[in-house]
């Protein structure tokens, strides 16, 4: 009598072990999977990491590219932006210090300013970062324009640095 108790207690046990363990016993959770929690896209070089890539346009025509650098090395490294395809392709070099996080394109940093956007708020343009002997990374960024309240003062009338054929 008591060995059937003891089974029976067990069985219990592990069933309510497993019940209450629900989904995350077999499926993988959510809060390990890498996301873009903002509006841009993400990608890293070697030991760059882009972060939040978006262009505001306020006429599809002249973008201000937003990003921000982080450089997880020990060294300063001197990196390529090159944005459009083909004949459009322009590029321009931005240095970010060693252990650094370098933000372009807000209000109070340095604005990197996309000549020949010619694509539409609301479409994504290719922009692409490398350094060095690294592979780089091609990155589709989302266009938005000015419009929306948090890029009001990212508009491209502002931007001091441009990025145009060369």
């Amino acid at each position: 009598m008591k060995a059937p108790r003891i089974a029976a207690t067990v069985v219990l046990a592990v069933g309510i072990v497993l019940g209450t363990a629900g989904c995350n016993l077999t499926a993988p959770q959510a809060t390990t999977k890498h996301y873009d929690a903002s509006d841009g896209v993400s990608g890293s070089v070697g030991s760059i990491d882009v972060r939040n890539v978006i262009i505001v346009s306020d006429n599809g025509k002249v973008g201000n590219l937003v990003f921000t650098m982080v450089n997880n090395g020990n060294t300063a490294h001197l990196v390529t932006v090159q944005t459009g395809t083909g004949t459009d392709k322009a590029s321009k070099q931005v240095s970010v210090a060693a252990g650094a996080v370098q933000p372009f394109g807000g209000p109070d940093n340095r604005r990197v300013l996309i000549q020949n956007l010619n694509t539409q708020p609301g479409s994504v343009f290719p922009v692409y970062f490398q350094y060095g002997t690294k592979t780089g990374v091609r990155l589709l960024a989302p266009v938005l324009d000015s419009s929306i309240p948090q890029y009001a003062d990212y508009s491209p009338s502002s931007a001091v640095e441009s990025i145009a054929n060369q």
